[in-house]
């Protein structure tokens, strides 16, 4: 057993996979270090990847070289893209996955990745030394040492789970929680608190009369979570169904917030306001009749369902009885009841946005543990902090994302410029630049990145070019080819379109919206002739890239000289540069939140909270500028 490694990852989840296995992949020693190796990557909540803004970061972990859309891809048993009705902006891939496929698969993967061990243990204690990281410790009496240490250690940190009144301690039910590392980092100074996420009831698909539900099928087209050239879905596809809540779902829920631990005194910490549990969703909205359940999938091959909408941590007859009023639910039978957990954070403001922490050198958060929720948000912070883990043990660049390059960006700067106050979520409202920052192009956003890095493989990179290519030359010929008036002219009175006055440029139809490629080809012979250029396996996606391209051409551009304009502020460091306590110009409220979150560098002093702009002009006098 070799016990010295470049790089020890702490936990198997969501963030520890993707960050041992970038920092393997560069070229780092990596040593994974896991409670239980049967439950890697295991989907403590919904078996389902993405969502709103969520599948906007798979599709760049996917684009940066890592797993998730990989994974998710070949383990999904339904898929959908959300906001279809909105603009390309808003456009979320999601998947619901088989939890049990997931798992093997994110196995496989870390089984026959270069450079990375795994070992089953618990870490108890972290190897520091002058304040910086050597390596840990473990249960069973291990010491492996490290030049970069990056904890992920989820909802395991002094976990409590709640049934109602009953207490369990415990990381996820049946697993225990783990000890050691959040005292002994409290007393090297760090800043830690509780937070409290949930989860629902499980129950048995033979108790559930389907009829009685509403079916939700997925789409088969060609739209899927990794950039690379395969196949998806090689699983069978199913369905997820709807149902309802009612006033008699209800009456019975209040019946129980006596004995509800968030009710009755027993959970102090922070939870999720945007995934409220059944019971806060009562209270909060008490004047809804009804709630809207799904009812979805844990494998193909399973009978487990998942009752999204339906977290609870009420007494567990409480919530059997509550779902027996749910149509389709009469008769349910039940896995094991839903309940709450409570763990420990640590402020993420103690972080640079390289993920490393503030206080300790080469030691590296992500995930949980800095007060986000999701998998993907978690294994996106993993990716980071694993590549640069890599840089700190080998030298380089850090390795940073900017707010209008990537959702990644946007999480990791609110993080260490702004903190939480509740477990942190991506929204698409958190991005400025959401126009620029689509599920659509994220391998043109990042990909030549992670290639210049050696995160990014060869084929991956050679995949991007060849699209960037096609799109570039398709946008070229819609520019040079005109249509005649008397060509489209029927078809734009069809479509409730103005008819054209003189030959114009097929670039300038296209930015109609009653126009489409697909409904123009047999219109416009040429442009038939030109998809076909278009490798068959590829053509739907870059067709659809370029159109996006060029009905949002005027918005992407005026966007893109926004950014650019404020990035400007990004360049301007101020990294050790102040002694901001005792800069009398600067308000009160700005010198001590300056002193607290130490910006890098102007941009990132100006997203602080209560950071005015006469401060920022204070700090730019004091820089001549």
């Amino acid at each position: 057993m070799n016990f010295q490694y470049d790089v020890i990852v702490i936990g198997a989840g969501h963030a520890g996979c993707e960050a041992a296995c970038a920092s393997a992949n560069m070229g780092s020693k990596t040593l994974l270090i896991t409670m239980d190796m049967n439950k890697i990557a295991q989907m403590s909540c919904n078996p389902a990847v993405g969502g709103i803004a969520k599948g906007q970061i798979v599709r760049e972990i996917d684009a940066l070289g890592g797993y998730m859309g990989i994974v998710t891809d070949m383990t999904a048993i339904q898929f959908r893209m959300l906001n279809r009705s909105k603009g390309p902006a808003m456009w979320s891939p999601r998947s619901q996955s088989d939890r049990m496929h997931f798992i093997m698969k994110w196995r496989e993967i870390l089984d026959t990745t270069p450079n990375l061990d795994i070992w089953q243990d618990t870490v108890t204690e972290l190897i520091i030394e002058n304040n910086v990281v050597k390596g840990v410790k473990t249960t069973l009496g291990v010491d492996f040492q490290a030049n970069s240490v990056v904890l992920t250690a989820g909802t395991f940190l002094n976990g409590l789970m709640h049934i109602g009144r009953t207490q369990i301690v415990g990381g996820r039910i049946s697993e225990p929680s783990s000890f050691g590392v959040t005292e002994q980092l409290k007393s090297l100074g760090f800043t830690t608190d509780r937070m409290k996420t949930g989860t629902p009831v499980r129950i048995n698909g033979n108790s559930i009369d389907f009829n009685k539900l509403q079916r939700q099928d997925g789409e088969n087209d060609f739209h899927k979570f990794s950039f690379l050239d395969f196949k998806p879905r090689p699983l069978p596809q199913q369905p997820c169904w709807i149902t309802y809540t009612s006033t008699e779902t209800h009456d019975i829920l209040r019946s129980g917030l006596k004995d509800s631990p968030l009710y009755n005194g027993q959970i102090q910490s922070i939870g999720p306001r945007y995934c409220p549990s059944i019971e806060t969703k009562i209270v909060t909205f008490a004047d809804k009749d009804q709630h809207q359940l799904f009812i979805e999938p844990e494998g193909y091959n399973t009978q487990e369902y998942y009752i999204n909408g339906f977290s609870s941590s009420l007494p567990m007859d409480v919530q059997f009885a509550a779902l027996r009023t749910v149509p389709g639910l009469e008769n349910m039978k039940a896995y094991r009841p839903g309940y709450a957990i409570e763990y420990d954070f640590f402020d993420p403001t103690q972080l640079y946005h390289t993920l490393e922490t503030k206080l300790v050198k080469n030691l590296f958060f992500a995930g949980q543990v800095n007060g986000t929720t999701g998998y993907e948000e978690a294994a996106g912070q993993g990716l980071i902090a694993g590549v640069n883990a890599h840089i700190n043990c080998h030298g380089g660049e850090p390795f940073i994302l900017r707010r209008d390059e990537a959702y990644i960006g946007v999480l990791i700067d609110d993080l260490v410029t702004k903190g939480v106050d509740e477990p942190y979520r991506m929204f698409t409202s958190r991005a400025e630049y959401r126009i620029l920052l689509r599920q659509d192009d994220a391998d043109m956003r990042l990909t030549e990145k992670a290639y210049k890095l050696g995160l990014a493989k060869k084929d991956r990179y050679d995949l991007m070019i060849s699209k960037r290519e096609a799109i570039s030359n398709f946008i070229e010929f819609t520019r040079n080819y005109s249509v005649r008036q008397d060509m489209i002219n029927d078809f734009l009175v069809s479509v409730g379109s103005t008819p054209a006055r003189q030959t114009m440029r097929l670039f300038d139809f296209l930015l109609r919206p009653q126009l489409t490629i697909n409904n123009l080809l047999d219109i416009i012979p040429e442009l038939r002739r030109q998809t076909d250029f278009i490798e068959e396996s590829r053509r739907e996606e870059i067709l659809e890239a370029a159109e996006i391209l060029i009905k949002y051409s005027g918005y992407i551009d005026r966007e893109r000289m926004v950014a650019d304009k404020l990035q400007r502020l990004d360049y301007i460091n101020i990294s050790d540069k102040f002694d901001y306590s005792i800069i009398q110009s600067l308000s009160t409220e700005a010198r001590q939140k300056l002193n607290k979150i130490k910006p890098q560098t102007i941009g990132q002093a100006s997203r602080i909270p209560g950071i005015s702009p006469n401060d920022i002009n204070v700090l730019l006098v004091m820089l001549g500028r």
